[in-house]
């Protein structure tokens, strides 16, 4: 039970319920700002240079990128992988704590759904882009067909990870529009635009908030939510066992799906704080966002970061525990020292040292600090797929066929596209969605105001 007197209002300001559909639907009934307009020109650049880089692929084929018979995997995988992270947070963030029933995720949890969505199309990119023919993509979809015994290879790690992309897709979305209905409804209501009402309107689907449609609209997120909480796990354990189903050196661990499902809570989580604080800040909506919101996920980002320097030194631990040359070599040699001694050291300090900074209570507290710890912590996630998938893919087992790595400009071209598609997104979420679950902070609204001053614990 959520305790106000202890862990703080969830509302402050003494908020009525008609403020609140006011606060949260006034971005959506201005004009766009001045530093929304230039965001989005940045973003539509970068998509620009990432659309080109695409074309490039698409009509010269993977041969310019830098991958060779060594290594096979380069900037695309490390790219999928993390993307895939970040979109595992709004999904794991709304769904856990809508079963374990805290309050406290109800001005977050719309952010952090729409992240995962944004997130899980920008590393669907990767594996279509990846196959080289881009228009036989269709070949791994397992429907029946005409093409004779030609069925999807069930042992690829490809067709693994079209499945896990689709159904993750495919649930997060629905868990995302769905929990959006009741928000649409209040801007068709209130709207004397007659071009915002027929559009809002129709994404309502006809909702009139009678106690029927409450009833059967929390069921299905109950439902929706179980299933979505399986695919959280399940997705990253798969994406995961792409690696560790191979006999590579520093893959071959069973370490690998818990290990890659916490990484991926990880990111995510840094990552929603990274909007959440921007959302505050440019929308001014400290009144929702509160500081014992922001307190919680830093408390949740410094437990999971104890879990990932946990993970780090096992996996260290079973090289030279296991006696074999090749993970010696793979971890004391080529990662903890030698030519990617930067890139382990890098995923270290930010993912398991910088981190624990938010145990002081003054840091938590501090925004900035706060922001720029998330950035960090995204950072070192990034280091860390660099660091699983191309130490271990440019000296494995025979010296004859080491070789070096780096990312061509059309490599680099791609990741810089999804990071402006992925920027629109937002932009446009910020812009024409409310951001705040309108109803969902209603619903905890008496239970955080019992003071307009905020009593906020560290």
């Amino acid at each position: 039970m959520y305790k106000t007197e202890i862990r703080g209002p969830l509302v402050l300001g003494d908020k009525k319920f008609s403020n609140v559909s006011v606060d949260i639907t006034a971005p959506i009934d201005r004009s766009a700002p001045l530093w929304w307009k230039m965001a989005f020109f940045i973003g539509l650049l970068a998509a620009a240079w990432g659309a080109i880089a695409m074309y490039v692929t698409v009509r010269y084929g993977i041969g310019e990128w830098n991958v060779n018979t060594s290594v096979g995997w380069g900037w695309e995988i490390i790219n999928f992988v993390w993307w895939i992270g970040i979109g595992h947070a709004g999904t794991a963030f709304s769904i856990f704590l809508l079963i374990l029933r805290q309050r406290w995720r109800t001005s977050i949890n719309r952010a952090a759904e729409a992240m995962t969505v944004l997130a899980v199309g920008c590393a669907a990119i990767y594996p279509a882009i990846h196959m080289g023919r881009v228009w036989l993509a269709f070949f791994i979809f397992p429907y029946p067909n005409t093409r004779g015994p030609l069925w999807v290879n069930y042992n690829s790690p490809l067709f693994w990870d079209f499945i896990a992309i689709s159904a993750y897709l495919l649930i997060s979305a629905s868990f995302w529009y769905f929990g959006m209905v009741p928000d649409f409804a209040t801007i068709r209501d209130k709207t004397k635009s007659k071009i915002k009402k027929t559009i809002y309107g129709f994404f309502a689907f006809g909702w009139t908030g009678s106690s029927r449609e409450w009833l059967k609209y929390e069921a299905l997120s109950f439902i929706l939510g179980g299933i979505a909480a399986v695919l959280v796990v399940s997705v990253h354990s798969i994406v995961s066992t792409d690696f560790a189903a191979s006999v590579i050196p520093g893959w071959h661990t069973t370490l690998f799906p818990p290990y890659f499902v916490v990484g991926a809570i990880f990111s995510g989580f840094a990552m929603v704080m990274t909007l959440m604080i921007i959302i505050r800040k440019l929308y001014k909506f400290q009144d929702y966002v509160t500081d014992s919101h922001l307190n919680a996920i830093a408390k949740i980002l410094v437990f999971i970061s104890l879990i990932m320097g946990t993970a780090y030194a096992t996996e260290v631990f079973m090289a030279w525990y296991s006696g074999n040359p090749y993970e010696m070599f793979t971890f004391f040699h080529n990662r903890i020292t030698g030519q990617y001694t930067y890139y382990f050291w890098a995923m270290v300090i930010c993912n398991a040292i910088i981190p624990q900074l938010f145990w002081f209570k003054k840091l938590r507290k501090n925004l900035t600090v706060a922001f720029i710890i998330s950035l960090v912590i995204n950072l070192g996630m990034w280091y860390e797929r660099f660091n699983i998938i191309v130490t271990s893919l440019t000296k494995d087992y025979l010296p004859s066929a080491w070789t070096d790595y780096h990312p061509t400009w059309v490599e680099v071209g791609i990741y810089v596209g999804t990071l402006g598609m992925f920027t629109m997104g937002v932009l446009l979420f910020f812009k024409y969605i409310p951001m705040i679950a309108i109803s969902e902070v209603k619903g905890v609204l008496k239970l955080g105001n019992h003071s307009p001053v905020q009593k906020t614990v560290y």
